[in-house]
């Protein structure tokens, strides 16, 4: 029997607000539903982080969890690791600000992230809650993605980092801009909530296939019935 890919849930206990760890729920499930094995590895406050896992996922936080998800993660740098090496990872609303090279909380304080993003982010006059719709910019996407956003930091990105996808409804990165998320090396970030990846399979399909190679389509009616139902209610919204 073939090994199982892993799949690292980061910091579940601190970065997990909307149910991101559902994130790692769906990669498994698309790889199982093809056969292939897949386990998902939590890693938490208590432990270190590997840098040998397949594919990572890390979700959103609000300020005081999100500067003890970053204090561990300067500590025990396997996602660092990891990332140099090409490993997939998707990271999601605060967690684009933990992989920057540093973001402000609503208190002022600034804090020193990751660096693995060339972004930085600041508070926002106002916080960006609703559905969102973007155009995917990001070569392998060809849907629209689709989310829930609530984030009051607004992230500026620097000349190494690309956005994920161009806004068509509902509000980019930080106000008066037009685009969601960061692409850069290996790393996907988006603000997208949902979770992210029940709601848009094409993204997590294409992460998969950086790990395990071309992957054969899935017929989900439930799944396409919900992208209709979500795409519809943002059209609804304005």
């Amino acid at each position: 029997m073939a090994e199982p890919v892993r799949i690292g849930l980061l910091l579940p206990d601190v970065m997990g607000t909307y149910g991101d760890g559902g994130n790692a729920v769906v990669l498994r499930q698309r790889l199982r539903l093809r056969g292939i094995p897949a386990e998902i590895v939590q890693i938490t406050l208590a432990d270190p982080v590997p840098d040998s896992l397949d594919l990572y996922t890390l979700g959103g936080a609000e300020d005081c969890a999100q500067r003890l998800a970053t204090r561990h993660l300067q500590t025990h740098r396997g996602l660092q690791r990891a990332a140099a090496r090409g490993a997939p990872v998707l990271a999601i609303c605060a967690a684009i600000q933990v992989l920057g090279h540093w973001y402000e909380t609503s208190a002022g304080e600034r804090i020193e992230g990751l660096a693995l993003l060339d972004v930085t982010t600041s508070p926002q006059p106002s916080r960006f809650v609703g559905e969102m719709v973007s155009t995917p910019l990001l070569e392998g996407l060809t849907q629209p993605l689709t989310g829930f956003k609530n984030h009051r930091g607004g992230t500026v990105s620097g000349s190494e980092a690309r956005p994920l996808g161009a806004v068509v409804k509902g509000t980019g990165n930080r106000e008066g801009y037009g685009f969601d998320g960061v692409v850069q090396g290996s790393v996907v970030a988006t603000y997208l909530h949902g979770p992210c990846l029940a709601r848009n399979p094409e993204l997590a399909d294409l992460l998969l296939a950086r790990v395990v190679g071309p992957l054969a389509p899935l017929e989900l009616p439930a799944v396409e019935q919900l992208r209709r139902e979500r795409l519809a209610a943002a059209r609804r919204a304005g």
